[in-house]
């Protein structure tokens, strides 16, 4: 044992310090270290070695613990990730919203994503920043401020301003809000026309063929298909959207995207990573082997007022996926900053060929950097159907929120959501997720370990070697104290826990990242009930020194836990580490360190009185109206939030 234990428990001999295997009264203790010891606080101090140890008085205590030589305080090479290194910039975007309806759980989904990889990515000490915004140009827009009986710009700021209201009400932590209506976005998107029509990338011809009014773009006989409309009329429809198309024949500004083929295909070929999940970047491989053609860049301006006039060419408009797509160079500073930061892109499945073949190509043709990484996630459905206004099953968010709270909502989305298939929603499920992860897991794992009557003192407690020594995994020798196997096997788990979940943000995988979180709150819980530490006796010391090693092992889980949840729930993650005393300006990675007494050193933790108490983490959902089939409609399920 390589500990002082000078806090206090029922029952304790009244008497001495152990120094050097020696017996030592409180005077001596008193000439040792400088200060006043209590002659009541007492424990055996078997001998330290080399090393030196430190006191402090809090709150009329003594508390003390080793620092092995050359340790620095609260830091330590293998009890938890070395801080990882911080490259940068990076620029993480979520694409930017068209305004032509309100936003839906689709649009969350893409925009807690963004701002669960912004967090980690400041979590880490990287320099980062992360946009997001609305795309309100384009002929939709047009025809949707019509119907409105507004005019567009009036439109597209009301509907805006929605989606800034989600945002802020969901914790979407943004750096910076664009809207292509924007003066600085008019400028970058003009003199980017300009870069690509004199490095001779643009030319005038007649364009005709199918053409999508509320996808925006021009398809190809192949991606086109003969449907029956409500009437039985025989119509064309876009292959992947379903959406109505109608041929268009109109003199434009092509793009000669044709010539760039080549380029697309060796750029993936020697960045495989480059789109995740693979799954997408395969798909994006398959379509570079059929043939490209240029793209046209612009329509007629008889036909589309509602967008950004071509420079020196007043008869026609920006296409409005060119405008859109550079809205991610307007928010790096572009064109007085061409130096691009790392563009890291979150995107929805349906806009990918626009991302991962026209907009490299687009910054190939002018010279700039491509993109570091293209985040690509598919859609929601609702009892199994696609969300439809016409279904009216389209799910409010902001509905959602007064019921699952922000937080909750944000877990269920990133707990549920996989990137690589279309994930189907239903209220049931939401309740069965939360309830089992957040109510009782992780809250009630907190409640256990913080409660008065298990710990009186509301205090962090001291973590004893003797009760728990540190072992190697490869160490055969028989176990020492009263540690289990199950228990290493724990430990070990939780201290890969953090590199496991940064390995799993980074390929979009938030999904897996919260499943190893959510184990391992299981495998704590199963420590704590294993040892049933609330039937240890108080009066004993070594059941005393064993009570409060479980206490600060479940609360050492606990923090790392809290620690690695912020980016996914604020709310609940500043909640639980504002209870274990956890100050601002130590929740980030390098202040991981998982069980630093473990590897006998410092815990900076140890000693702090708890956090106040501010009641229970997150209470329990129940139904009280049940709908009579799960496609019924979430219209006619009610929640409520009530304690357990």
């Amino acid at each position: 044992a390589r500990e002082i234990c000078v806090r206090r428990r029922g029952g304790w001999p009244a008497g001495r310090w152990g120094r050097g295997g020696r017996v030592v009264g409180a005077a001596a203790a008193r000439s040792m270290w400088g200060f006043n010891v209590r002659p009541h606080l007492c424990c055996r101090l078997p001998s330290l070695g080399t090393g030196c140890l430190r006191l402090a008085a809090r709150n009329g205590r003594a508390f003390g613990c080793r620092l092995a030589a050359g340790k620095a305080c609260g830091h330590s090479p293998r009890s938890g990730p070395a801080a990882a290194p911080a490259p940068g910039p990076f620029l993480i975007t979520t694409p930017i919203f068209y305004v032509n309806a309100a936003p839906h759980i689709g649009h969350l989904y893409s925009a807690v994503l963004a701002d669960a990889m912004y967090r980690l990515k400041v979590l880490l000490g990287s320099d980062a920043t992360f946009t997001t915004g609305t795309d309100e140009h384009g002929l939709k827009i047009q025809q949707a401020a019509d119907a409105a009986a507004k005019n567009p710009l009036e439109f597209c700021a009301s509907v805006s301003e929605e989606f800034k209201k989600l945002f802020h009400k969901s914790q979407v932590s943004y750096t910076d809000y664009i809207r292509t209506t924007e003066e600085r976005h008019k400028t970058a998107v003009q003199y980017f026309w300009c870069v690509l029509r004199e490095k001779g990338y643009l030319y005038q011809a007649a364009y005709e063929g199918w053409y999508s009014t509320p996808d925006e773009t021009f398809l190809s006989d192949s991606q086109v298909l003969e449907r029956k409309d409500t009437n039985g009329n025989i119509i064309k429809v876009s292959l992947e959207s379903g959406h109505k198309v109608e041929w268009t024949k109109e003199e434009n500004y092509l793009f000669k995207l044709s010539e760039f083929k080549p380029k697309l295909v060796e750029w993936l070929k020697k960045n495989p990573e480059v789109i995740i999940p693979e799954k997408f970047y395969r798909i994006v491989l398959h379509w570079l082997q059929e043939e490209i053609p240029d793209i046209s860049v612009s329509r007629r301006r008889s036909r589309l007022k509602w967008g950004i006039p071509v420079p020196a060419d007043s008869t026609q408009t920006i296409y409005v996926w060119l405008d859109a797509l550079v809205n991610y160079l307007t928010v790096a500073g572009y064109p007085e900053d061409q130096n691009l930061p790392a563009l890291h892109h979150i995107i929805g499945k349906d806009i990918l060929k626009f991302h991962a073949i026209y907009w490299p190509a687009f910054l190939m043709a002018a010279g700039l950097q491509l993109p570091k990484q293209i985040y690509v996630h598919s859609h929601w459905t609702v009892n199994g159907q696609k969300m439809s206004k016409s279904l009216g099953n389209v799910v409010d968010p902001m509905e959602r929120f007064s019921v699952y709270t922000v937080d909750g909502f944000r877990y269920f989305l990133l707990r549920q959501g996989v990137p690589d298939a279309d994930c189907d929603y239903y209220d049931d499920k939401v309740v069965k997720v939360l309830n089992a992860d957040l109510a009782d897991s992780l809250g009630g794992l907190l409640n256990r370990c913080t409660g008065t009557s298990i710990n009186p003192d509301q205090i962090y407690t001291t973590f004893f070697n003797h009760c728990f020594p540190e072992r190697r995994p490869e160490d055969n020798r028989p176990l020492k104290g009263r540690a289990t196997t199950e228990d290493y096997k724990m430990i070990q788990t939780v201290e890969q826990l953090p590199m496991n979940v940064k390995d799993n943000f980074e390929n979009l995988q938030i999904y897996k990242a919260l499943e190893a979180i959510n184990f391992c709150v299981r495998l704590t819980n199963g420590f704590f009930q294993r040892h049933t530490p609330w039937k240890l006796d108080g009066k004993n010391a070594e059941d005393c020194c064993w009570l409060e090693t479980v206490l600060h092992i479940t609360l050492e889980c606990l923090r790392v836990y809290g620690i690695l949840l912020q980016p996914v729930v604020p709310t609940i993650a500043n909640q639980l580490l504002s209870r274990l005393a956890v100050g601002p300006h130590e929740r980030d990675w390098e202040h991981l360190n998982f069980l630093a007494r473990y590897h006998n050193n410092i815990c900076i933790f140890e000693g702090r009185k708890l956090g106040p108490d501010t009641g229970i983490l997150f209470n329990r959902l129940e139904r009280i109206h049940k709908a009579p089939s799960k496609t019924r409609g979430n219209q006619e399920i009610k929640m409520l939030h009530i304690l357990k």
